[in-house]
Formats: C-alpha cells, sequence, structure tokens
C-alpha cells in the first residue's frame, strides 16, 4: 500500500510535462472519434430530410415509414439495455465518473453511444450532438488512459481532456471546451489540467475544421453592436430568459417521471412514444425534428413572422421534452440553442412593434438569448458567453452577452432551480446503474480543492479540522509554493489542498471536502 501511495504521488510530481503529451494524444484520438460521429449525424440528417420527401401524403409510405421508426425504436431500446450510460446527454454520467460516484466502461459506451444517437438523429428526435460527443470524447480519454495502463488520477484528468476535445471538434469552439470541461465536467482549476485540456481541446478543433471547415457554426450576420441605451431591454430579455429556463428544467424532468409512470412501458417503450411522435411532428411541421438549425437560417433571413416562431417555440420545447424524456442517446445542448433563439427572435420582434427597436438589431437578439437560455439552464455563464462568441464569430457582442447571462443566471438562482446536470446526475445515482466499485487498499486517487474566502477551512489548523475517514492531506500549494502541511499549520483562502484517498471513496471524499472548502457553517 505504501509503495502505492509513493509511486502516486511521485507520477503526480511529472504531471505538467506528462499531460501535455497525453492531452496532445487524446485530442487527437476523441478529435476524429467525434468528427467522424459529426458526419454521421449530418449523413443522418440529410436522409431524412430525403426520406420525409419521398413518403410525402401517401398514407402507405407513411405507415411505412411509421413501421421503420418502430423499428429504430427497438434496435435503440437494446442498446440501452445493453449499456444504460448511453441514455441521454452523456454529459452528466462522464461528470459521476469524474467525481467517482459511476462507472463507465468505454468499450461498450463507445460503439452504443455513436450508433443510438446515430439512429435517433435518423428518426428525427429533438436531440443535439454535443453530448454525445463529450461523452464520447470523454471515453475515448477513458480508452486512452486505460491501454496506456495509467492509474485512476490520471484518468480523470484525460477523460476531462477527452470532453474537451469533444466539445471542441463538435462546434469548432475550442476555448468554450475547455472552459465548459473545466467549469462544468472537472469543476475545478489547476496548471496541471488547464495546459493539457487546452492542448486536446486546440488539437480536437484543428483536425476537424482540417477536414470540415473553419467557418463558424451559426452564419448569420450581426452589423452593428446594440446601443447602450438599448441595454434595458438587456435585463428584461434576461429575466423572461431566466424564468423560461427554470420551466425548461422542470419540463425535462417531469417528462422522465410521466414517462416512469407506466410501469409496462420499459426502455423500450418509451422510444417507441418518442420515435413515433417524432413521425407525427415530421408530417406537419418537419423544421423542429433534429437539432433544428435550420430553424436558425429561417429566423435570422427573417422567413419567419412572430406568429410562427411563437407557435415553432412550443412545438419545438414540447418535442425537445418528448424526445429526451424518453431516455433517447442524444443531447439537450443544440436543441435549447434553438429554443433560446427562438425567444431572443420573438422578444426582438414584439420590440420593433411596442418600443420602436430598430429591426435591424433582431439578431443581434437572436445571439445573445442563446447565452442567456444556455445560462439559465446550465448555470455556466462563461462557457455560454464563450461558446456563442466561437460558434457565431462575433466579437462585437461580448458585453451584452455578459449583461443578459448574468440577468438569466440571477433570475434562475433566485427561482432555486438546481442545474439541469446536476439533476439528472442525481437522478441517475437515484435509480439503478453503474456504481463505482472498488475495495480499500485499490488504486488511489488524488483530489485538488481550493479553499474559498469564508469557509469553515479559512483560518482553522489543520489539526482541529474533522477531516473525512479514509483520506490523507498530501500536499498544500499557497501563492505558487508547495507546503507540507503539519498539524499546526493554519489554512488560509485561495490555498490548493492535495487530497489522496482509494478510489472506492472518492466521491464520499469528493462531496465532503466540497462542503468543507466551500460552506461557511
Amino acid at each position: 500500500m505504501k509503495k502505492n501511495i509513493s509511486q502516486t504521488i511521485r507520477r503526480a510530481e511529472r504531471f505538467p510535462v506528462i499531460l501535455i503529451g497525453e492531452g496532445l494524444l487524446v485530442g487527437v484520438s476523441a478529435g476524429l472519434v467525434v468528427l467522424l460521429y459529426r458526419l454521421a449525424l449530418t449523413f443522418a440528417g440529410n436522409a431524412l430530410n430525403e426520406i420525409l420527401g419521398f413518403v410525402g401524403k401517401d398514407p402507405l409510405r407513411i405507415a411505412g415509414w411509421m413501421a421503420v421508426l418502430v423499428l429504430l425504436a427497438v434496435i435503440v431500446g437494446k442498446l440501452v439495455k445493453l449499456e444504460p450510460m448511453i441514455s441521454g446527454s452523456g454529459i452528466p454520467q462522464v461528470e459521476g465518473e469524474i467525481l467517482g460516484k459511476l462507472s463507465e466502461n468505454w468499450k461498450r459506451v463507445l460503439p452504443a453511444k455513436f450508433v443510438g444517437g446515430f439512429l435517433c438523429i435518423l428518426g428525427g428526435l429533438s436531440l443535439g450532438r454535443e453530448g454525445p460527443s463529450i461523452q464520447l470524447g470523454a471515453m475515448t480519454g477513458q480508452g486512452v488512459s486505460r491501454l496506456l495502463d495509467r492509474g485512476k488520477t490520471e484518468e480523470k484528468y484525460l477523460m476531462t481532456c477527452g470532453a474537451s476535445a469533444g466539445l471542441s471538434a463538435a462546434f469548432h469552439a475550442p476555448l468554450a471546451g475547455m472552459m465548459f470541461s473545466l467549469e462544468e465536467i472537472h469543476k475545478g482549476f489547476s496548471m496541471n489540467i488547464l495546459i493539457s485540456v487546452m492542448t486536446a481541446s486546440v488539437t480536437a478543433d484543428f483536425i476537424s475544421s482540417h477536414i470540415i471547415g473553419i467557418d463558424p457554426v451559426f452564419q448569420f450576420t450581426i452589423e452593428h453592436a446594440l446601443p447602450q441605451e438599448d441595454y434595458w431591454m438587456l435585463l428584461v430579455l434576461g429575466v423572461i430568459l431566466g424564468v423560461m429556463g427554470v420551466f425548461y428544467n422542470r419540463l425535462m424532468l417531469k417528462a422522465q417521471d410521466l414517462y416512469k409512470k407506466p410501469a409496462f412501458l420499459g426502455v423500450t417503450g418509451r422510444l417507441v412514444i418518442a420515435f413515433l411522435a417524432a413521425g407525427a411532428v415530421g408530417l406537419v411541421m418537419p423544421s423542429v425534428l433534429g437539432s433544428g438549425s435550420g430553424l436558425i437560417v429561417s429566423l435570422t433571413a427573417g422567413e419567419m413572422t412572430l406568429g410562427l416562431i411563437l407557435l415553432t417555440f412550443v412545438v419545438k420545447f414540447l418535442f425537445s421534452a418528448v424526445s429526451f424524456g424518453s431516455g433517447a442517446p442524444g443531447g439537450i445542448f443544440f436543441p435549447l440553442l434553438i429554443l433560446g433563439a427562438l425567444l431572443g427572435g420573438g422578444f426582438a420582434m414584439g420590440a420593433v412593434q411596442l418600443f420602436g427597436l430598430d429591426p435591424m438589431y433582431i439578431n443581434n437578439f437572436v445571439l445573445l438569448a442563446m447565452a442567456g437560455f444556455f445560462t439559465a439552464i446550465v448555470r455556466a455563464p462563461i462557457t455560454g458567453i464563450i461558446l456563442l462568441f466561437e460558434m457565431s464569430g462575433s466579437v462585437s457582442q461580448m458585453l451584452s452577452l455578459a449583461v443578459v447571462s448574468v440577468a438569466a443566471y440571477i433570475t434562475a438562482t433566485l427561482l432555486r432551480s438546481e442545474p439541469i446536470y446536476e439533476s439528472l446526475l442525481g437522478r441517475i445515482l437515484e435509480g439503478p446503474g453503474e456504481r463505482k466499485k472498488g475495495t480499500a487498499g485499490g488504486q488511489k486517487v488524488l483530489s485538488e480543492y481550493v479553499i474559498m474566502g469564508g469557509s469553515v477551512l479559512e483560518g482553522r489548523k489543520v489539526m482541529d479540522i474533522h477531516w473525512p475517514n479514509n483520506c490523507l492531506l498530501v500536499s498544500l500549494e499557497r501563492e505558487g509554493k508547495e507546503l507540507i502541511p503539519r498539524g499546526k499549520t493554519v489554512l488560509l483562502a485561495g490555498d490548493r489542498l492535495t487530497v489522496m484517498t482509494d478510489e472506492r471513496d472518492a466521491g464520499y471524499i469528493h462531496d465532503k471536502l466540497e462542503n468543507l472548502c466551500y460552506t461557511s457553517f
């Protein structure tokens, strides 16, 4: 056991150099996997459009397509039963594993998530590529770690690198990929993880853009920055987005509950409902199928009236709940951006009529609302601002993006809405699934925590603190210098603690240390 501990500590000392090379390797591997997934989903979307065009209004062809959708649902249901960790977005599963609370098998998750996500988009479900891309990237990172026989501490870093590379390759957004993986997945910053994640993210983006191109995902024109005398509208929009974000989170969770009430449905039955709903929606409003990227084009080109925007928003909103609540492998990330865009476009058109807003600023509000809605739902404002900046290629909107995002964040927080991915992770942990297994004396895991000002640790001696069982305070970093913590060492705000524990106890220790470092009572 002592040998295991000393090896873990000695290797951790070399992490700054080791992780750069491994981040590069994960970036290449995850970038290629997610690029292939992105191309596959593009093919699925194009194929769906051709199928719907062929089906038309012919009753026999409609019946045939419905039968095909049932078959697709059955296949996806078998994949979900084979590997339950592919259900839904995949981001909560990755978070759970990074925190030491869940266990995934990359050999099963990678192919099952890839095929399941492809079939869901082919069927027209209102799901996105970002969550699956993040999970595929993280599982690629886990695979690299296992193939290189790395320890659990290193594996967490490589999974974070993979998650960053996945989002970067999916959206041509390397900075957002880096920030999201640190802000939402890893939930912490250090030079070790920052440099390696940046390496993986940039590498994956280079590979993806080299093959697909460097054009931003959203290609609509924003001619001028919004005048500051109109910023009061941003505050109003932020409040609306905050309220709607809370409603969105509750509806997604409620949809899951409604699906689970009829016990006879099972995994496959829930998916059959979602796929048949996609078939029905495709006959009357095909524009809301899939991620809905075509709606952005119509909206920003001025092809939609205010009434059509509101109708499309309601249908897309409800259809997204039907799709995601079924447990189908797919994300909510891109569909929620589309919903935010519709809210922004509708708000701007209303402002043109009521407050005399210049119509040339409508596209500004489309972009700003996407960031605000994302922030209200995910509660990751920095990622939201950077993501929309990279996806649109517009630098002039940074201040207004921040105003809307902060207003939406505050509103959602005051309404006591938990971030969507935390809610989903909590539900996974409550239900049957792959918990982190292990025995005392197994692999050791190093975790880092920063003491926040006002927390219960600030100003107290190490020996006076009731530390969780089965953890060892290994080192303390203060102002860039590493100290050996002793019993009489007084902890200060800003100190970075490195703690070692058994793999089995990693999730429990994480929760306890988070409480100690962040709470004031």
